[in-house]
This record gives C-alpha cells, structure tokens and sequence, in this order.
C-alpha cells in the first residue's frame, strides 16, 4: 500500500521555501581565471534559511506523545524550533482551542474539524484569528477542505462502524443498516463510549442524530425521536472501560465496535497483541467487515492555518508562515501519513503514499449534504448545534461508565429545551 520515505523530509524543506521565494543563497563562485570562455559555469547550491532562532507556538489535538517527538524532530531537522504540548498537557480539540484562546501565545493552529474551524474563521474565540494565508500547495487540496486564504485540509478521516463476522460476531451474517441509529434494533453487542466529550464521540454522535435532523426542533435542532434513540444506544451498549471502540471488538467483547480511520490499519496489524481471538486481515479483512450504511459516514478534515499573533515581528511571521509551507507541502505530509498511518488531502502526498484510495476512504460523505430547509450542510449543522448537543447529553446524564450509576431515562414528553440546551451552572 505504502511506496516509500527515503529523501523526503531532507528535500521538503528545499523545496518548500523555494516555493515561497525564502532562500539564502550565496554570492556565485568567481569562475576560475584558466577557464575556457564557453565552459559550462555550476549553479550554485543553495541552502535552506536556518528559522531555528524563533520558537514557534503551536496548538493542536493532533498531538500523542508519538506526533508530538515526530514533529519537533523532524522541524529541527529543517531548521525550525517548534513548542507543541502532548495530550498529557491536554487532549481534545475543545481544550486545544481552550488553550489558545486563553494562553494567547499560538503562531499556528493545526488539526481540529470543521465545526472548530468554522468557529475558528468566524471569529467566534476573543483571542484567536486566522491570519490571511494562501501556500504554494493550496491547488492539491480538494476545495470541498479549503476555506480559501484562510486555513487548508491536511488529513481527512472518518468514523467507522465494524463488526466481527466470526462466531464472536455475526456467524457469517452481513450487517447493512440505512442509518447509523440502527444499530440499536440490530440484535447485537456494541460497544459505546464512556463520556460526552472528545472529538471521536461527537462525530459518533453526529453519525447517530444524522436522520434525526429537524431546523424546527427545540431540542438542538434533532426531534425528540432522535435523542430517545441515543438514550437508547447508550443504555443498552456495552462500555468497556476502553477509550475507543476497536479493542473491545478486538478482544470479542462487543460484536460491533466504533472507531476512526486514521490509525484502523495499525492496529489491525498489531492486533494479535491484545487479544486471544484478533480481528485479521488488513486489506483484505478475514474475519471482520464494516457495517454496509446506506446514509455513509461522517468526515471530518483537520486543517492547518496561521494564528494573528500581536507582537509578533514580520521575521517572526516570516518564520511561521515558513513552517507552515514546509508541514502542508506533499513530501512531510507523505512522511506523516507514512509514520501514522492517516489518509492526506494534499493530493500529490496521497499519491506518494497510497496505490489507491483505501476502502475506509471511498464511503459516502454525509457532512457535506444539504440539510433542507437550511443553507448548510451538515457539518455545518453539526457547528451550530454542537454546543447545544453537548448541553443536552450533559444536563440529562448520558455516557455514564458505571451501571449502577445510570441516569433515570428522561420523560420526554416533558421535558424543557430551552433550558436543556444551556450550559449547566
């Protein structure tokens, strides 16, 4: 699947500012005084201007330990000092805005989805603006992952439902819903998550309330009907004590599992690791499949944009913008594919990497239809709604770990939105 890493990282940074027109290039070598008159002169070498002496502030979700090392080795390696906390620090893309917002100290943004992002240029956060940006790179990026001289797709992944089609699983049987809700009349095991929060569980959600939708609903713009039916998937699923929904599939526990794309394929190949029965088979999978849904899934791009930092000098900036032309460029995008097994949106990074568009990639994309009655589509809706969502799930209790702790289901037909969809004091 993979075709190779060799030279990339070292030429990128060459090429990259050559791109911007930011090379130091020294004075012509004088041509020797017994050189022949028609003899061919060498072009000079020219080196990658060192940015090192400025520390570039950034704020990611993207950012395991893993990501993180990888990173700021590889930017050292192309002349650039970086700062990035590992989710230790904090995790999530909530508390990677929270964190700029408040610390007001970022020069780059990079990761998150379309529903910070949209919040993001909008202007939604105090502290925080996306400086006027366009890269050299911006035309191998699909315009469906643009906001144009603003912020541009780096990575695109999903949310996948999957299942066993051993005698731990289905016996053979093939799953194929309409909706991703209906999982819960399914007849089988699955796993749920543990807590409202976190970037995988939203677009869980999304996925869930997509048929659900309703413009004129005072519950967060989804009927009643919606909500009761993920009431329903959190009550009876199984919540494992796992973060994610892959290692519970793995071990046999659930039947059907969630998880992201990005990162499916590793730990399928690792699988055998953590479980006596592992899920087998990486391309061509052996004894699992994904659940055939006819609505599709939901996407979610992360982008990189450049943070309008007070302050900041124009060789500061210069620096910034530097580095953000050397981490979008298709070579150190291919690299980081390679390293951590994501899907690029640079479409000359994905040739380098992929020989085809993955399976998990070539599923329908409902985030970008159009929601009737609105002008947006639905990753759009999800933005606007996404606060009031979690509001909701929240203030009623749901995704509680223990059992014996479960919230009383809500009665519904009596229920207050309006104060529903508020933060809790």
């Amino acid at each position: 699947m993979k075709k190779y890493l060799a030279l990339l990282l070292a030429l990128a940074m060459v090429f990259a500012l050559a791109a911007c027109g930011q090379q130091a290039a020294p004075a012509p070598a004088e041509e020797p005084a017994d050189a022949p008159a028609d003899a061919p002169v060498e072009a000079p070498v020219e080196e990658a201007k060192d940015y090192s002496g400025y520390t570039i502030r950034i704020y990611s979700n993207s950012n395991s330990t893993e990501r993180v090392t990888w990173l700021i080795e590889e930017a050292k390696e192309a002349g650039f000092t970086i700062s990035l906390d590992n989710s230790e620090v904090y995790k999530g893309d909530d508390k990677a805005v929270q964190f700029a917002n408040e610390n007001k100290d970022g020069d780059i943004i990079f990761g998150l989805n379309e529903t910070r992002w949209g919040q993001l240029i909008n202007g939604q956060y105090e502290n925080l603006t996306i400086m006027d940006w366009t890269p050299s790179w911006a035309g191998s990026v699909d315009e469906d992952y643009v906001y144009p001289g603003k912020a541009y797709g780096l990575v695109i992944q999903n949310v996948l439902m999957l299942y066993r089609l051993d005698e731990l699983g289905t016996n053979g049987e093939k799953l194929h819903f309409q909706h991703w809700a209906d999982i819960v009349d399914s007849g089988y095991t699955w796993y749920r998550q543990g807590k409202v929060g976190g970037t995988t569980n939203a677009n869980i959600n999304s996925a869930m309330l997509y048929p659900f939708v309703d413009p004129n609903s005072p519950a967060g713009g989804i009927s009643v009907d919606g909500w009761k039916t993920l009431w329903k998937y959190c009550a009876n699923g199984v919540f494992t004590g796992d973060s994610y929904g892959f290692d519970p599939l793995n071990r046999g526990d659930v039947q059907i599992g969630t998880y992201y794309s990005s990162s499916l394929y590793g730990q399928i190949d690792a699988a055998a690791s953590g479980s006596e029965h592992p899920l087998l088979g990486t391309l061509e999978p052996e004894n699992w499949a994904l659940v055939e849904i006819d609505d599709g899934t939901y996407y979610i791009a992360e982008y990189l944009g450049i943070l309008d930092r007070p302050g900041r000098s124009a060789e500061e900036t210069e620096a910034v913008k530097a580095f953000a032309e050397w981490f979008g460029s298709a070579d150190v995008q291919a690299a980081w594919a390679e390293e951590f097994d994501s899907y690029p949106l640079n479409k000359d990074a994905a040739a380098l990497v992929y020989d085809g568009v993955p399976e998990i990639y070539t599923i329908k994309n409902f985030a970008l239809e159009k929601i009737a009655g609105t002008d947006m589509i639905y990753a759009e809706y999800v933005a606007a709604h996404s606060s009031e969502w979690t509001n909701i799930m929240t203030n009623l209790g749901f995704y509680w770990k223990d059992a014996s702790e479960a919230a009383p289901e809500p009665d519904w037909d009596n229920l207050d939105w309006a104060t529903l969809t508020q933060k809790a004091e």
